[in-house]
């Protein structure tokens, strides 16, 4: 179905756009706020690795990756203390979570892409068909495009 080839290229898109802006702007630059009283680009960068690491189990694919990140950049905010993790670190991760994710993602037929996702039971899903694999890489999606954004503010 050409839809869904429209929403993976999408997010291949997104995602490559988001790593070149990533290696364009360096650490020192990732220490920065996108604004006064927002993220550093450190953390959206943890954010989003951890995020797309969490979209592993979610489509059923393996365990997360980086299990380390989810307390500091899914269940907390950026405190703006110092993190355990350099840029560096982040974006090695973040190109990682995303080649894996890639990997999986050129395996799944139109078919496999409308299934459930893991988080959806089988009678809320026969009720609202649209909690499928392919939403979830609509909605992250969107997800980083909005901190892409963010991210772009600090060149």
């Amino acid at each position: 179905m050409m839809q869904t080839q429209i929403i993976i290229d999408s997010w291949n898109t997104t995602v490559q756009h988001t790593s070149d802006l990533l290696t364009k702007l360096g650490e020192e630059k990732m220490m920065k706020a996108v604004a006064p009283n927002r993220n550093r680009g450190i953390y959206l960068v943890g954010h989003l690795t951890a995020a797309h690491d969490a979209m592993l189990p979610l489509l059923g694919f393996r365990e997360v990756m980086f299990p380390e990140l989810k307390d500091s950049f899914l269940r907390n905010p950026d405190n703006l203390e110092p993190l355990p993790f350099t840029a560096t670190d982040l974006i090695q991760k973040w190109t990682a979570v995303n080649d894996e994710l890639k990997k999986h993602f050129n395996h799944l037929s139109t078919e496999d892409w409308l299934q459930k996702h893991n988080t959806v039971s089988e009678e809320d899903f026969a009720k609202e068909p649209h909690r499928n694999k392919l939403n979830v890489v609509l909605s992250r999606t969107i997800h980083l495009s909005y901190h892409q954004g963010q991210l772009a503010l600090l060149k």
